[in-house]
């Protein structure tokens, strides 16, 4: 096996094939009218609560109109909520509802049991080894890594 750059690539895209869709079935599961995007926004107001468009939008990497349009559906489907910004009478915050927290939940613990089972397929060295070499690559990707606190609830 080698462990060139091109090998490395490869092997990281089949999983993130294997990742994308153990998401995509956790999501429809819940609810099937909500797209990745969408739950990534839900994710993104789960972990760092209520925000503005424009930081939404920044974090999402898309534009204030495509967030905009968003979270209009967002709204709709009643798993977050508009309210006006304590400091500013001009901004509004989106935030997560009750529905939306629990939506967030539901997808997380799915796709947590989900991977659980195949990393239990897995011999324990080898599951040691991927430890290791997945932390390396989100460190090297500018992500933080996911500790035990049950801060899992990334996309």
């Amino acid at each position: 096996m080698s462990d060139s750059p091109d090998a490395v690539t490869d092997a990281l895209l089949s999983a993130s094939r294997l990742l994308v869709a153990i998401s995509a079935r956790s999501i429809a599961a819940v609810d099937e009218t909500i797209t990745i995007p969408q739950f990534r926004t839900l994710v993104i107001l789960r972990t760092r609560g209520p925000m503005n468009l424009a930081t939404l939008a920044g974090l999402l990497d898309v534009q204030p109109s495509t967030t905009g349009r968003m979270v209009d559906r967002l709204v709709t489907s009643g798993l977050i909520d508009r309210r006006s910004h304590p400091g500013s009478r001009r901004e509004l915050l989106v935030e997560l509802t009750a529905r939306g927290r629990d939506t967030v939940d539901a997808v997380t613990a799915s796709r947590r049991e989900e991977i659980a089972a195949i990393v239990a397929e897995m011999p324990q060295r080898q599951r040691h080894g991927l430890i290791r070499a997945l932390n390396a690559f989100t460190s090297a990707g500018g992500e933080s890594t996911v500790g035990s606190s049950g801060d899992d609830l990334v996309l």
